[in-house]
């Protein structure tokens, strides 16, 4: 288990820390449904050490790197991020994670949890190829902003991100320190992340904060991408679920040619849309399990991969995401779940 960068300083703010996507974060500040509304209505900084970062360089990498994985890097700008699976030749998915175009490299993020496993699974196919990986998760660090105001907060540090695009990246200086800001690339999250050397996070951690940035903890981001329909791997993206079961068609690029797995998903689009899909539910009483039943009219149509009491300022309601049968995921269908009745419902925004 990894340990946040300036773990010490997080516990003595009140930091109740944990584990989370592989790394040891804080849990909460104290107060989560607090710090989940500040991430729907203000801004919330929250450690990411939980991310790791993997280097892809040497002359074929780029080529070679759009063949491992859904979308397309072989047309990526300098500068920009896509978000992509990596597939079994089934077509199951094996892992998720953002590719970045850095000019002499490709700069690839993905949870700690699963930076071992994708690492070996890409250097397998590393055959007649000139590439390398390199792991530099400890070498740079991440703070994360999330919520409406994040990019004021980035303004009042004298960092303008109003124009970044879903998955740009640009480099910039912060009070002589060399940073690296990226905007999100799921399109319905509200954050940018900002990377730069371990020594100097505290810094900039305290600079955000004293200019109004609120602290978040794990509690308040799976609050969060439960609201908003955010699948998470190793949850609700796992290898039995087919690319376009999962709803993310933003990790899908039909055009850019061969990749290990295309066949399978080309094969699904050719031959019409897949059976389920990745869905919300509004469930009546607490939060069902993992892996709880969705039925309808007495059939089984579904489960259920993620839930939560979410603390809306109006009054706090069970929500939940998981797989059901297209032919009844339509927004307001009434199912239920186990002996619980539940609605499906669209995502938060």
């Amino acid at each position: 288990m990894t340990v946040a960068t300036f773990q010490d300083k997080l516990i003595a703010s009140g930091a109740r820390m944990g584990d989370y996507r592989g790394a040891e974060t804080p849990v909460s500040f104290g107060d989560p449904p607090a710090e989940f509304r500040t991430l729907l209505n203000g801004a919330g900084i929250f450690d990411m050490s939980w991310q790791a970062k993997l280097v892809i360089s040497g002359k074929d990498r780029t080529r070679w790197a759009n063949g491992m994985v859904t979308n397309n890097i072989r047309d990526l700008a300098q500068g920009r991020g896509v978000y992509s699976f990596i597939l079994t030749p089934q077509g199951r998915n094996q892992g998720d994670l953002v590719i970045y175009n850095q000019g002499d490299y490709l700069l690839a993020t993905t949870d700690r949890a699963q930076a071992e496993a994708i690492t070996t699974l890409l250097k397998r196919y590393i055959i007649m190829d000139q590439v390398e990986i390199e792991d530099i998760s400890d070498k740079l660090a991440s703070i994360g902003i999330g919520g409406p105001q994040a990019v004021e907060m980035w303004s009042n540090i004298g960092i303008d991100v109003a124009a970044l695009d879903p998955g740009q990246v640009v480099d910039t200086v912060w009070k002589e320190i060399g940073v690296s800001v990226a905007r999100n690339t799921h399109p319905q999250s509200e954050g940018y992340e900002i990377w730069l050397a371990p020594e100097n996070v505290d810094r900039l951690w305290e600079t955000l904060t004293s200019g109004g940035a609120q602290p978040v903890g794990s509690e308040a981001l799976e609050l969060y991408r439960i609201a908003r329909g955010i699948p998470r791997y190793g949850v609700d993206l796992r290898e039995r679920d087919l690319p376009q079961e999962t709803g993310q068609q933003h990790a899908l690029n039909f055009t850019k040619g061969c990749y290990i797995g295309q066949e399978i998903v080309e094969r699904i689009r050719s031959r019409g849309n897949v059976h389920r899909t990745f869905i919300g539910f509004e469930v009546e009483g607490g939060p069902p399990h993992p892996g709880a039943k969705v039925f309808a009219d007495g059939k089984d149509v579904g489960e259920i991969t993620s839930a939560a009491r979410v603390p809306f300022g109006g009054g706090a309601r069970t929500l939940a995401l998981g797989y059901l049968r297209r032919e009844v995921a339509t927004p307001g269908t009434t199912v239920q779940v186990g002996e619980q009745s539940a609605r499906v419902r669209t995502f938060y925004s």
